[in-house]
């Protein structure tokens, strides 16, 4: 305001200074002219620079304006990009903790809480020890370290890779691999059960084969004996070969194009093992009353069928029952096996559809059963989108139940 006061008045005094040096000759009415002229023209100078203050504010209005636009933008894009990366990271399997210079938590995702059971505000809050320790060690390296760790109640396994970030913090992702150890664990137990099933019969037939060599010339009447015992271990180890082919093809999964009327697959089954049952003394039946059709495959629908009579015939004593049911339960088809025979201890019942699990070893073997027949029948019933369960008490028998969503009857099965 103080500048534009001396403006005004600098003005006025130029303009008064142009009024004396007019010509001392020049009329009232030309001098009054030369005056409105000097005033208008500082008027419209007035104006002007007022116009012009004014549009150097606008501009300035607008340029704060737009900047303030700009920042807001920016800052709903960053908010928007955190999210997006919140969002990737609670999503991960992988817990992910980012620990700053001074090891304390600057970031935790959500699966790091579900497998530590808790989100820790520093090193020192990490358990087990050996998170810990490793975090420590990367923090002061440049090389990455991976531990394993096992967690109690409930028991698991946790793999933790530590990596150095920068300027001192540290990157630790949590992996659990329960599930790896597990299936590590049981791929070691099935090859040394495989091994060791393979090797007995092999090295029957090697002393079978020996034995017969030498006796050959000094007993020829003692071969017969060692002919069908060289016989039988082969049948047994080609038995154990074919289940191993049938279990790995079955692990891969079942052509589920086809529709099968697993009534008809019983009853070929069940003529199949006629001569069997027979000669055993066991009765053996089938019963279905109505077309049970399902989707899926009708070879691994009949091994099923198959292992389940053959595993019912064997543990049969004579003059016992085996008896094949199907039937149709609301959307489910169902398959039925129920025998007179020995039995299965309760303790036994959870592990019977396990690889190689016998609940009668010397039975098993004595009988021909390779270990196998049951963990084929689930591998079967749940590749078709089934169950497969088992009822039973010892000494008066078993029923195995197989349920499998059932299809159409619409049109004929192909």
């Amino acid at each position: 305001m103080l500048g534009r006061r001396v403006n005004a008045r600098r003005t006025t005094a130029e303009r008064v200074n142009v009024l004396r040096m007019l010509p001392n000759g020049m009329d009232a009415g030309s001098i009054t002219v030369v005056a409105l002229g000097l005033l208008a023209a500082g008027v419209i100078g007035t104006l002007l620079g007022v116009l012009g203050t004014r549009s150097r504010l606008a501009e300035a209005e607008q340029r704060a304006e737009a900047a303030s636009t700009e920042v807001a933008r920016r800052a709903a894009l960053e908010r928007e990009r955190r999210a997006v990366q919140d969002l990737i990271l609670d999503s991960m399997q992988e817990g992910v903790l980012l620990l700053d210079a001074v090891l304390e938590t600057a970031f935790a995702n959500a699966a790091l809480e579900r497998h530590l059971g808790s989100r820790p505000r520093s090193v020192t809050e990490l358990f087990p020890v050996a998170l810990r320790e490793a975090v420590r060690k990367v923090a002061t390296s440049t090389a990455p370290i991976t531990v394993e760790a096992e967690l109690s109640a409930p028991s698991r396994w946790l793999r933790i890779t530590a990596s150095p970030a920068g300027e001192g913090s540290v990157l630790m992702v949590v992996t659990d691999i329960t599930d790896a150890r597990r299936i590590e664990a049981v791929r070691r137990d099935f090859v040394a059960n495989a091994s060791h099933e393979l090797k007995t019969p092999a090295a029957s037939i090697q002393a079978a084969a020996e034995t017969l060599r030498s006796v050959v010339g000094e007993d020829p009447g003692a071969a017969p004996k060692f002919a069908v015992q060289l016989e039988r271990e082969a049948l047994r180890l080609s038995r154990i070969v074919a289940d191993l082919l049938d279990l790995s093809r079955l692990e891969s999964g079942s052509e589920l194009a086809d529709r099968v009327r697993l009534d008809a697959l019983a009853r070929e089954e069940v003529e199949r093992f006629a001569d069997q049952a027979r000669e055993a003394g066991i009765s053996l039946s089938v019963s279905a009353s109505e077309p049970a059709i399902v989707g899926g495959s009708a070879r691994d629908l009949s091994l099923l069928i198959r292992n389940l009579i053959d595993n019912a015939v064997r543990y049969t004593p004579p003059d016992g029952t085996v008896a094949v049911r199907v039937s149709t339960e609301g959307a489910d088809v169902q398959l039925e096996v129920q025998d007179s025979g020995v039995g299965i201890p309760t303790r036994d019942l959870p592990r019977v559809f396990e690889r190689f699990y016998r609940v009668d070893r010397a039975r098993s073997r004595e009988t021909g059963g390779t270990g196998l027949g049951l963990a084929i029948v689930r591998h079967v019933a749940e590749n078709h989108g089934g169950s497969v369960t088992v009822t039973s008490e010892v000494g008066a028998g078993s029923t195995f139940t197989v349920l499998m969503p059932t299809t159409d009857p619409g049109s004929p099965p192909g």
